[in-house]
């Protein structure tokens, strides 16, 4: 059992790892809405606060509702085109009424999508796992690099940063041992933040504007209005967020050595079905289960429940003390993309092992992973060459490489190795290892 100090400072290790994936959403959305500072500083406190309740629903685990896992729950990416069309064409309202009606349907859909787990075995899973791993890389390139869009962007002082952060989590990691090499992310973060501190790359001036009390209220923006439109749209959202979500636990199962069962994948959808619906009342967003930090789980030998409870109670805190959650936001992007190569990079090595358990000398396996990877890869990296594509939607779905490489891997097995996946019936594809809710020392 871990002691309070120590939930504490795991939790608020796990924030920082996806503080800045969590809050760039809204930041993204507002700015693109022309919203005022203050529906700025809502928005952001409102998803911190949702996000946080989110996942201590989700890592809970009761009998119906909560995978169990030690899972992150954040806002999606995918959602962040289609709510600025749906807003910018009509409404706010609308936007979280479709939300609000998306979340609802990923709780009726989550049973029937847990009996399509047969489809998942250890080939389709383990590419699933490497491609949502390398699709994050670049992520983490560009942070290191200064962030997209910055005008100090690939300069060798954002590089040196990064290069500093990432050794120094390697030297801890190297030279500690216990609950010290535990924190050896959050220790990498802090330093790197202070080194850009005395170069001058630090500003609170984000703490010193922001109140110091927020409460967050249902349908901020109005009462929620509802287009079939809009909700198709948002289903489809969520469709391929629960896609990443089943990945994300295989991945979390392997490095917490948890068997996944398919009543295991339903109660997380589930509670990701309510965690959406949630996000539509406080005027937050989609949720679906981070894969960001799967690495670090991996990279702290951490594989009890107690930490991430510990960060989604940090999150409840925060989304309500706006001066206290900007603090984390002084961490340079450097600094964070220096840990995102060493978090995302376990990722990568988390899939590779998995599909070390597979039969490798089978032609029809190989050519599984290799087209699936080469299709989800090259959706992630050249996006646009799905822009000419007269279906809005349809762009949509073939531009997630974790999605475009999972159906891949999907329809591929069915065809290579249809007689395996017949005779299997309803073989569940688990992670066959022993259940531990220990601490490595």
């Amino acid at each position: 059992m871990l002691s309070k100090q120590r939930i504490f400072a795991l939790g608020f290790q796990q924030v920082l790892a996806m503080y800045a994936g969590a809050v760039v959403v809204p930041l993204i959305i507002g700015q693109a809405l022309n919203l005022t500072p203050h529906q700025m500083a809502y928005l952001i406190a409102a998803d911190l606060f949702t996000c946080g309740l989110a996942t201590l629903l989700q890592v809970y685990g009761g009998k119906y509702i909560g995978a169990g896992l030690p899972v992150m729950l954040g806002c999606t990416f995918t959602a962040v085109g289609p709510i600025i069309a749906i807003a910018s064409t009509s409404n706010l309202a609308t936007a979280y009424g479709a939300i609000i009606i998306s979340g609802i349907f990923v709780f009726l859909f989550a049973p029937l999508f847990g009996k399509l787990l047969r489809f998942f075995p250890k080939v389709v899973t383990g590419t699933v796992v490497t491609i949502i791993g390398l699709s994050l890389i670049p992520v983490a390139m560009k942070n290191a690099a200064g962030g997209e869009g910055d005008p100090t962007f690939g300069s060798p002082t954002n590089l040196i940063l990064a290069l500093l952060t990432l050794l120094l989590i390697l030297f801890v990691n190297r030279m500690f041992t216990g609950f010290i090499r535990s924190l050896s992310v959050l220790i990498g973060l802090i330093a790197g933040t202070m080194v850009a501190y005395l170069l001058g790359m630090v500003s609170f001036g984000s703490v010193t504007e922001a109140s110091w009390v927020s409460v967050v209220q249902p349908f901020y923006f109005g009462t929620p209005e509802f287009n079939i439109s809009a909700i198709l749209t948002m289903i489809l959202v969520n469709m391929i967020s629960m896609v990443e979500s089943t990945g994300v636990y295989f991945a979390v199962g392997k490095v917490t050595d948890q068997k996944i069962e398919k009543k295991t994948v339903v109660k997380g959808l589930r509670a990701e079905g309510l965690a959406i619906t949630m996000g539509g009342v406080f005027n937050a967003f989609p949720y679906t289960a981070f894969s960001q930090n799967v690495g670090l789980l991996s990279l702290t030998g951490i594989k009890g429940r107690e930490a991430i409870m510990g960060a989604g109670a940090i999150l409840v805190v925060l989304g309500m003390l706006p001066k206290l959650a900007a603090l984390t936001t002084v961490i340079p992007n450097a600094v964070l993309g220096g840990a995102m190569i060493a978090m995302f990079g376990m990722v990568v090595a988390s899939g590779v092992n998995m599909l070390s358990a597979v039969d490798l000398k089978k032609n029809e396996n190989m050519l599984i992973i290799a087209c699936s990877i080469g299709v989800g890869l090259g959706s992630a990296v050249v996006p646009q060459m799905f822009e000419q594509l007269p279906i809005i939607w349809l762009q949509m779905l073939l531009q997630n490489g974790i999605v475009t490489g999972s159906i891949t891997a999907i329809v591929l097995n069915l065809l290579l190795n249809f007689q395996s996946v017949k005779d299997e019936g309803n073989q569940q594809p688990v992670i066959k290892t022993q259940p531990s809710n220990t601490v490595s020392v």
